[in-house]
């Protein structure tokens, strides 16, 4: 199937090399591209390529928008941020974002992250981001309430869930607890379905808010 994206950045130029880009792909089509996200609701994109910065309503008030629409439960959104505020990158993540892109990614990169975000996927281990969680989710608050829902699932599931929220990704979860890619998936995937989290992110993000992942400084 095609995964159709939308692309919402104020700068045409930027828009229209990405479409180009994005339309040259077999399995990739851009369905609407625009300075606001206001098509969104309209054509209902498999993906969101979102930039931080945009006039009127701001990525990250578009980002908690759609992540909190559900007619578009559907949707995923993929930040493009050069990390110049770590504080918008993890509003964007705790509003529900799928993950997060440079501006002056490669082209390979681009076209791989629309397609694992579409997948369900997040693009979480990198370093920097992973740094961006620990500093600004798993920062000292207020005791968390731990979700009832993780009372269900497996010790497993748990396990698998807080490697994953420490940046792991599913070869090396799968390695350290010496069980097949397929597994591990399986209970990334299960923990999902019981914890409502639309994503790979949003369990991440449920892991921190669920104190699963003691607050790190970032390195």
């Amino acid at each position: 199937m095609t995964i159709r994206v939308l692309l919402a950045d104020d700068q045409a130029l930027l828009r229209g090399t990405f479409r180009l880009l994005i339309d040259s792909c077999p399995d990739l089509s851009v369905v609407a591209e625009a300075a606001d996200v206001e098509l969104t609701r309209r054509h209902h994109p498999d993906v969101v390529v979102m930039d931080v910065r945009m006039p009127g309503t701001d990525g990250l008030a578009a980002t908690e928008a759609i992540c909190a629409d559900p007619a578009l439960a559907g949707t995923r959104v993929l930040i493009l941020t050069t990390f110049e505020n770590d504080e918008h990158v993890a509003r964007a993540l705790r509003a529900g974002a799928s993950g997060f892109l440079g501006k002056y990614v490669t082209t390979d990169t681009l076209l791989e992250a629309i397609r694992a975000v579409a997948a369900g996927d997040s693009l979480l281990s990198p370093g920097a981001t992973k740094d961006l969680i620990a500093q600004f989710l798993a920062a000292p608050r207020p005791a968390p309430v731990v979700t009832p829902e993780l009372r269900d699932l497996t010790n497993r599931e748990l396990e698998v869930m807080k490697l994953a929220a420490d940046g792991r990704s599913n070869d090396e979860i799968a390695a350290e607890l010496r069980l097949s890619v397929l597994t591990v998936r399986t209970h990334v995937q299960r923990a999902m379905t019981k914890l409502g989290a639309r994503d790979r992110a949003q369990l991440v993000v449920l892991a921190y808010k669920n104190g699963l992942v003691p607050p790190s400084a970032p390195g």
